[in-house]
């Protein structure tokens, strides 16, 4: 990694960092802000056997500290429940505490509690606070306005908020948590890139349309294979990932678009061959930090509206958000990308200007820093 990676700035401080999970993904973010710390304890726990998430043994420089992760019920009702969380705070005795901003995490309120009795900050992580779907036992305006009375209860524990997006920060003001005590650390996993992709040439007789992800129903994969399907000129397709959904879609690949390439899980450099590759990076469902790892190698880029993520990553200059589960919109976004190479070339470039200058994970724990900072004033 390289020396721009790391923030001038530090917390001089013990961390503590709490997670239901360590999936992969985050390990280089997490590595580089215990780099930022004076030292770093995680707890995370493993994942329900369905869930498919691919985690992390530990970290390199950051005490990794194993809960035990109890799961209860399944789907809307899903809580989660870790034991030993607060004996892990007892062994690591943390000047301050970051915390996933989840209510379904039931054990996060006794840790809250033994932070604010030793006058020590905590912190929540969070995506947002969309609107709560319709609740039976809540129902109506009066049951939305109890709905957001009590989440906002929950919220009010912590001492400040780190939202994953722009959208997410306003969705906490909205409930009435203090802006002032809001701070945006735009979801990333990938580092500052340092070094700029190979030009790609500036024209193409057959594209190369790509998916990375796992693969799962709400990623729309299907949608993807019946859109390069209906299209003019058929363009390479490559899908690299497995999942629960992987032997489905092959079916589904051998009946409308044969030539579609299944590669497989990889991961880290394994994927640079595939980016490299590729003209347009496509995510027709939900979910999926890789958007910004093909950002990080210059492609341009469609995905479908989400978590508020998507806002602050794709805009217009680099790329096209569409309505999810509209094929419709699939279709003629993709078709529109493809049909103007340099264009397409030029929005590229925008997006490898975004991640550069402004959402990498550099970048994240420097928001991270700060709000620590900022809380515990040091």
């Amino acid at each position: 990694m390289s020396s721009d990676q790391f923030s001038a700035v530090k917390f001089l401080g013990r961390l503590g960092l709490q997670q239901r999970v360590l999936p992969i993904y985050r390990v280089p973010f997490f590595e580089l802000l215990a780099q930022s710390c004076e030292s770093m304890s995680l707890f995370a726990g493993m994942p329900m056997p369905e869930e498919g998430v691919t985690t992390a043994n530990g970290l390199r420089n950051t005490q990794y500290a194993t809960a035990n992760n109890t799961h209860l019920f399944r789907g809307p009702l899903y809580l989660c429940y870790q034991r030993g969380l607060v004996d892990w705070l007892e062994n690591t005795n943390p000047d301050a505490l970051i915390v996933e901003a989840n209510p379904r995490y039931l054990a996060t309120a006794s840790a809250v509690k033994w932070m604010h009795a030793r006058g020590r900050k905590v912190i929540g992580w969070g995506l947002g606070a969309p609107p709560p779907s319709v609740s039976p036992h809540f129902p109506g305006k009066w049951g939305e306005r109890q709905r957001g009375v009590l989440r906002l209860h929950f919220l009010r524990q912590f001492d400040a908020l780190i939202a994953y997006s722009q959208r997410g920060a306003d969705e906490y003001a909205s409930l009435g948590f203090p802006r002032e005590k809001i701070f945006v650390a735009h979801n990333a996993v990938a580092p500052r890139p340092v070094s700029t992709p190979d030009l790609r040439p500036s024209t193409f007789d057959t594209p190369t349309i790509l998916f990375v992800g796992r693969l799962q129903a709400r990623k729309r994969v299907d949608r993807l294979l019946r859109a390069c399907a209906e299209m003019e000129s058929k363009p390479r397709l490559i899908i690299v990932g497995d999942g629960p959904e992987r032997a489905s879609l092959e079916s589904l690949a051998k009946e409308v678009y044969p030539s579609a390439e299944f590669i497989g899980t990889r991961h880290g450099a394994e994927l640079t061959p595939f980016f490299a590759e590729a003209d347009l990076f496509v995510l027709p469902g939900t979910g999926g930090l890789a958007v910004q790892e093909a950002m990080a190698h210059g492609l341009p880029v469609i995905v479908a509206k989400g978590d508020g993520t998507q806002d602050d990553l794709v805009r217009a200059g680099n790329g096209w958000q569409i309505p999810p589960e509209d094929f419709g919109a699939l279709l003629e976004v993709t078709r529109e990308a493809l049909s103007d190479v340099g264009r397409l070339r030029r929005m590229g470039e925008e997006s490898f200007r975004i991640v550069s200058e402004e959402i990498n994970i550099g970048k994240m724990v420097e928001t991270f820093v700060n709000a620590l900072n900022t809380t515990t004033k040091k």
